[in-house]
């Protein structure tokens, strides 16, 4: 990099600050209290501007010639410090305040700070400058931060910093980006003006000044420059960046971002980067070597291996020592140092082994090979001297003298010819052996001969691209840059910063072929004379190169002319050719029908799907046989794509492609259409029911997505998306979905038990999710009375489900039930209802608890009101056993079972009274179905004399009811002896035999009928006119009026969710 001084000029007064004009053709300034307008091209003043009675400070240009474009008024905002700087954001949403007490903060447009960022230094390191990267590149908003305690900083625009400070060791005064953000300018106390890359690492100066640099910044899209200075000073330079790169055969590095280096490998362009994080001076390339000069010291690395595509490198050695030079050349052992008339060879370890001092200045040097540590290399004077010399001795070998200065040099492969460009841009080959001038060329700047071809050189300059092989004429294509390399058929070309490779026919007459009308057809054919290389091909016999020609050159008419007698491959291949161009040169419609006729299907549909040309993929699809398979499910895929399931339907049904048809239907939700295919091939089930499922949880319609997972027969995630109902629910609070939600997975496991290796374990799980869906569907009550203003239960209600739950919770209370409530509510409704002595008790039993706040007060006030009521309950309110017509007490200790007999209740499922419903069993030798076919027979009840028979055993007692031959009497015999005093305590169940069953109604018999592997439950109604009414799916019991109610609220039970319209299991 260098910088070089376009004009300077002085002013009054100290530069506070510069911008220039948006398109860089006028610089104004602020100098003291004037502005000062230049012109940059020249640094004319054009004119002074006054009326600022004060020094102006800050300048800058309109872009749009809006104050703001929001807004007429300004806006203004305090700030906790003194602002020295402030820098917008690209696309003006933040602004970037940099304060003397060492914070940035960052606002948006209204002035709201959104990030503050505090320095470590704090007051004694004052935000002097700040800039936000311009570059559109950037994921990032970038802000550059210079302040006095001496470093400069990076951060993101969420206030995150990148990377470390980096010391200045002097005081920042100014600092700007350069060239859309890829350099930083900065200039303070040390009276210059440096360059540094984005990340902060310093590059070079740009220019020394007599005081202090109060300001820099760069012309908009341009190479220049300008500082301004304390002692009113203003220079104007142009950055002059210098390529730096070096070529070996096929690999290429060149210096990148002025840290890095990039090895490029030229054909199969991979591309490796190193970063180097210094100024990258000098590269050099040399085989499976690559040297790198920094400031400080040289780089020395090797490739991991032999492989000739290897691109990964490492560090072979370093040379930490500073060094001038104006060349760098590696060898394999050595590195070679030029610096004016001298040559240095110093080995990998700094050590100098050897040194040439020449005649005049070396104007350029190339290592020309050799074994390793005696490598040959060719240099050029300005005195046009070209000398030969080894690494390994200290004579150089004069090849030749000629008059003119040299400019670039290149040997041939053998080392019998020798190529130089000299300072009149005339090319010049000599015979080194006899050195004579074979032959000269002008307008040439560079020159490399083939590494592969001994009569094979190209030459570049004026533009063209010189090709010379043996004695043929020179041929000529345009080219712009410079020729760096020449290896086999491809010119490595240099323009600007990039190197391209160009492909050139090779002279094939060292490869022993005779043909003169061939090869003579080939440079016809690269010199552009296509009608006469046809000619000669055509003479020679080679038909076939003169059709691919014209083919290449889709000049098809020609093409034809030279088709074989009526050869359908050719035919085909032309057509195929044809239709390649046509959708090259945008007249896809065209290709289509090419290639369609050439049979080409595959690239007809491409084209077709990429276009969304749906009429013709139907078409090409139609007319396709069912036996060509790729491209009819490529026509597919393409129609899928474009929304058109239906006709993706149509072709995979041609191509009998059910199971692609069913991912169709899948993928495109048409569901009815999977459903309809799985039911004729059950074989697709698990592939439409699964995704079926997945869809619907997805949508959050988990109870058809549970549904469809027991139907799919994926059992352990229906069961699984039941818990996380379950869970979710009681987590919520929806009790009375949780208790829904457990009643299902219930019923999923008693599914489940049909499976005899499942059988206990799922049995145990249904007994227990069944009874927590009875418990979370009684809590839903006490929790909304607790929760709600209102309730819309009765007092008896609630009393009667608060005992019933007290009585039925397990030692360990389920997750959300909460025990404060239930007794709270027990509590309130047995002191509103007569029940003192049990609210008595439940307020006790809430002492021992931890009462919620909201509680506290009714309960201690409920506490203290209830010791002047009676210490008894109300006689209305106790439960009579419908067996035994024993009175139970409220406060059970047993639980729902009767003190006497130990029959378990049964109790409504909405208002939770004890129905008059008593559980009896089958005799053995009774099957379910014999017990409902003698229910059902309504005969008259025959006088008989029935005795009651107890039979105990060692691990039951049995009440059977049995019958003598001779009956009499009308009585009920079912009813008859169940009243009767039971002195154990163990629980006898109702047995009862044929005759006993024939003499019930069926109206008075309830039946629970599970399916297997339970057994059915019986229960006799001992009040048949108070009707009873079972729901047929979840088996609870309520009284009818209660039940047709609820379901006339609902449209279903209030348990289960079965709709009244839904057949029963």
């Amino acid at each position: 990099m260098r910088a070089v001084l376009t004009w300077r000029d002085k002013a009054e007064h100290c530069i506070n600050d510069i911008a220039f004009k948006p398109d860089g053709t006028q610089l104004i300034l602020a100098a003291g209290s004037r502005l000062l307008v230049y012109d940059t091209s020249d640094g004319t003043l054009l004119q002074p501007l006054k009326g600022h009675k004060d020094t102006v400070y800050c300048v800058a240009y309109a872009k749009d010639g809006l104050w703001s474009p929001e807004q007429k008024s300004v806006s203004k905002h305090k700030s906790s410090s003194k602002i020295i700087c402030c820098s917008w954001t690209n696309d003006g949403q933040y602004l970037a305040l940099g304060m003397f007490n060492g914070i940035i903060s960052i606002r948006n447009k209204n002035g709201e700070e959104k990030v503050k960022i505090e320095r470590p230094g704090g007051s004694l390191s004052p935000i002097w400058s700040i800039c936000w990267n311009p570059s559109r590149e950037e994921r990032n908003d970038i802000l550059a931060v210079a302040d006095w305690g001496q470093k400069v900083s990076f951060y993101q625009l969420s206030g995150k910093q990148i990377g470390k400070d980096r010391a200045l060791n002097f005081d920042p005064c100014c600092i700007s980006y350069f060239t859309k953000g890829e350099y930083i300018l900065l200039g303070g106390s040390d009276k210059q003006v440096s360059l540094f890359t984005k990340d902060g690492v310093r590059l070079g100066t740009v220019g020394e000044q007599n005081s202090w640099v109060w300001t820099c910044q760069a012309k908009p899209d341009s190479n220049y420059v300008v500082v301004g200075c304390q002692d009113g000073t203003i220079s104007f330079y142009q950055l002059i960046f210098s390529t730096v790169h070096g070529l070996y055969k096929d690999r290429y590095a060149y210096r990148d971002s002025m840290t890095d280096v990039i090895v490029q490998h030229l054909i199969t362009e991979q591309k490796v980067r190193i970063k180097c994080k210094e100024l990258v001076k000098k590269i050099a390339i040399y085989r499976n070597r690559l040297a790198i000069q920094l400031p400080e010291k040289i780089l020395i690395y090797e490739l991991y291996s032999e492989d000739l595509s290897d691109m990964h490198y490492r560090v072979k050695e370093k040379i930490i020592k500073k060094f001038e030079c104006n060349l760098l050349v590696v060898c394999a052992n050595h590195i070679i140092l030029c610096q004016e008339k001298r040559l240095q060879c110093l080995s990998f370890s700094g050590v100098k082994e050897r040194e040439w001092q020449m005649e005049s200045l070396i104007r350029y040097i190339k290592v020309i090979g050799g074994p390793p540590g005696r490598e040959g290399l060719l240099v050029g004077l300005k005195n046009g001297q070209i000398l030969k010399i080894f690494v390994d001795n200290l004579f150089a070998i004069v090849l030749l003298k000629q008059a003119t200065a040299v400019r670039c040099l290149d040997m041939s492969a053998s080392r019998k010819k020798l190529a130089v460009v000299d300072e009149n841009d005339t090319c010049l080959v000599y015979d080194i052996d006899t050195k004579e001038l074979l032959f000269q060329e002008p307008n040439a700047n560079s020159v490399a001969w083939n590494t592969q071809c001994e009569d094979m050189l190209c030459f570049s300059g004026g533009g063209y691209l010189n090709i010379k092989a043996s004695t043929f004429p020179v041929h000529r294509q345009k080219l712009q840059g410079f020729v760096v390399g020449y290896n086999g058929s491809k010119i490595f070309c240099l323009h600007v910063f990039s190197i391209s490779a160009v492909e050139v026919p090779q002279e094939r007459k060292k490869r022993g072929e005779t043909n003169n009308d061939l090869f003579l057809a080939d440079v016809f054919s690269y010199q552009g004379k296509f009608h006469e290389a046809a000619k000669l091909y055509k003479r020679s016999g080679h038909e076939n190169l003169a059709l691919e020609m014209y083919t290449d050159l889709c000049m098809f008419e020609y093409a034809k002319d030279f088709l074989g007698s009526g050869d359908p491959k050719e035919t085909k291949m032309l057509i195929t050719k044809q239709a390649d161009w046509a959708r090259n040169i945008k007249e896809p419609k065209a290709a289509v029908e090419m290639y369609i006729s050439a049979g080409e299907h595959v690239k007809a549909i491409e084209i077709c799907g990429d276009h969304g040309w749906v009429d013709m993929l139907i078409d090409i699809a139609r007319k396709l046989d069912k036996a060509e398979r790729e491209p009819l499910l490529l026509c597919a895929t393409y129609l899928k794509k474009l929304d058109s399931p239906g006709y993706a339907a149509e072709t995979y049904l041609k191509m009998g492609d059910l199971k692609s048809l069913v991912q169709l239907h899948v993928e495109t939700q048409r569901w009815d259409e999977a459903f309809a295919l799985g039911e004729k091939h059950p074989e697709f089930k698990d592939d439409i029911y699964m995704p079926y499922a997945q869809w619907l949880a997805e949508n959050d319609r988990f109870e058809e997505a549970q549904k469809a997972f027991h139907k799919a027969g994926r059992q352990r995630e229906a069961v699984q998306v039941l818990e996380q109902l379950t869970n979710n629910a009681v987590a919520e609070s929806r009790f009375n979905d949780a208790a829904y939600y457990y009643w299902m997975l219930s019923m999923q496991c008693l599914d489940i038990a049909q499976d005899p290796a499942q059988k206990d374990t799922m049995l145990g799980k249904f007994y227990h999710f069944q009874r927590l869906a009875e418990l979370y569907h009684g809590y839903h009550a006490i929790h909304r009375h607790t929760e709600d203003p209102f309730s819309v239960h009765r007092p008896e209600t609630l009393f009667n489900i608060s005992r019933f739950l007290l009585h039925s919770l397990p030692k360990d209370t389920p997750s959300g039930i909460s025990k404060v409530k239930i007794l709270f509510t027990l509590a309130k409704q047995s002191k509103a209802l007569g029940a003192y002595r049990l609210a008595r008790h439940a307020y006790d039993k809430l002492r021992g608890l931890y009462i919620p706040a909201r509680f506290q007060k009714s309960i201690e006030l409920g506490t203290l009101t209830i010791r002047a009521k009676p210490f008894h309950d109300s006689e209305e309110l106790v439960p009579l056993c419908y067996r035994c017509s024993t009175n139970n007490p409220l406060l059970n200790n047993l639980g729902n079972v009767c003190i006497n007999c130990r029959q378990p209740f049964i109790f409504s499922a909405s208002s939770y009274d004890v129905l008059h419903l008593v559980e009896f069993y089958l005799e053995e030798g009774i099957t379910d179905e014999e017990a409902i076919s003698l229910i059902d027979l309504e005969v008259l009840r025959p006088k008989r004399d029935d005795r009651q028979l107890e039979i105990a055993n060692n691990s039951s007692q049995i009440l059977r009811l049995v019958e003598t031959k001779d009956s009499i009497g009308d009585e009920d015999p079912f009813t008859a002896k169940l009243s009767f005093e039971q002195g154990g305590s163990e629980f006898v169940p109702v047995v009862v035999s044929r005759l006993v069953l024939r003499s019930m109604s069926r109206r008075d018999v309830l039946i629970k009928r599970w399916p297997p592997p339970l057994r059915w439950q019986y229960f006799r109604s001992l009040l048949p006119d108070a009707s009873i009414t079972m729901c047929p799916s979840c088996f609870q019991m309520f009284h009818s009026e209660d039940y047709e109610l609820l379901v006339l609220q609902h449209g279903c039970c209030p348990y289960c969710r079965r709709c009244k319209d839904d057949p029963g299991p």
